[in-house]
């Protein structure tokens, strides 16, 4: 595998209204992701990172001490993480806590992030997911029924912000035929030294190789294909604040963990098309009271 000193350059775009370009839209279908510059104003950026914090700030940890970590994937047993599908529940970095169990540092600075239905249920996180430019960017890129599936705000905190290993994102939200689509929007600069998020272009057009899903009452993986990811050229999705990364469901992609001082705060909406069938078997649910809407 490629190491940091090899990683190339994404291809850097913008758009104005959500429109694409022939370019953009070859971009994407070649590369597996599309990053789009500006594309979030500053100004927007900081008022959903205060309401994230808000949100912590009333959250109570002595109720759920849940840790996400895509090591030990320990978080796949907790009912506080299966139940997420239609809440907004807390998680903690791997290394948040001391051996007696006590946080090391301010609440603030051990979350490792939060979902799963922000856009649902919060005003701000709603008025930031359901937007127009993203509408149309949605269709530009070949949705004919988005549907709102999956909301994450991520921290990446300083010191001990935790790896995310090579995934893609339709292993977790799966479909018939796969159209999992991620926006995944940088409120902070995200740097090589923070954790910005490194991909593998074109391996989205290989075959799925695992999919997380619910069986026997667990959360289980499931191994489709054991083929090694390719050891082709990686690029560093390096992105400025107010950037938006789309990334196609079946590309591999992967951030190291965070030793830096600096935050890399950033919010990722899932999309999928109501056009596909959503197998009961997928580990990510909803009451019915709640069905999945779209922008």
């Amino acid at each position: 595998m490629s190491g940091q000193s090899d990683l190339g350059a994404p291809r850097r775009f913008r758009s104005a209204d959500g429109g694409l370009t022939a370019e953009m839209q070859a971009a994407f279908d070649s590369d597996g992701y599309l990053l789009l510059e500006d594309f979030v104003d500053p100004e927007d950026c900081d008022r959903l990172r205060s309401r994230a914090l808000e949100l912590v700030a009333g959250f109570d940890p002595a109720e759920h001490r849940t840790v996400f970590s895509t090591a030990s994937r320990a978080h796949a047993a907790a009912e506080y993480f299966q139940s997420s599908g239609d809440k907004i529940r807390f998680f903690f970095e791997e290394d948040a806590f001391d051996p007696a169990g006590e946080l090391r540092q301010a609440k603030v600075l051990s979350i490792n992030k939060f979902g799963h239905a922000m856009h649902d249920l919060d005003p701000d996180f709603e008025a930031f997911s359901r937007t127009a430019k993203l509408r149309r960017l949605a269709g530009e890129i070949g949705f004919r029924q988005p549907l709102l599936l999956q909301s994450m705000y991520i921290f990446k905190q300083p010191r001990i912000g935790g790896e995310v290993g090579w995934h893609v994102d339709s292993t977790y939200l799966y479909t018939e035929p796969l159209s999992c689509v991620g926006f995944w929007f940088a409120l902070e600069d995200a740097t090589l030294e923070n954790g910005a998020m490194i991909c593998l272009p074109g391996a989205h057009r290989q075959k799925l190789r695992t999919r997380f899903l619910r069986r026997g009452g667990a959360l289980v993986t499931e191994t489709l294909d054991s083929s090694p990811w390719p050891d082709d050229p990686r690029v560093a999705l390096e992105a400025r604040k107010g950037s938006l990364v789309v990334l196609h469901g079946q590309l591999p992609h992967f951030s190291g963990p965070n030793r830096s001082d600096r935050s890399r705060h950033a919010y990722t909406l899932h999309v999928i098309d109501g056009a596909c069938r959503y197998p009961d078997d997928n580990w990510l649910r909803r009451g019915s009271d709640m069905p999945l809407r779209g922008f």
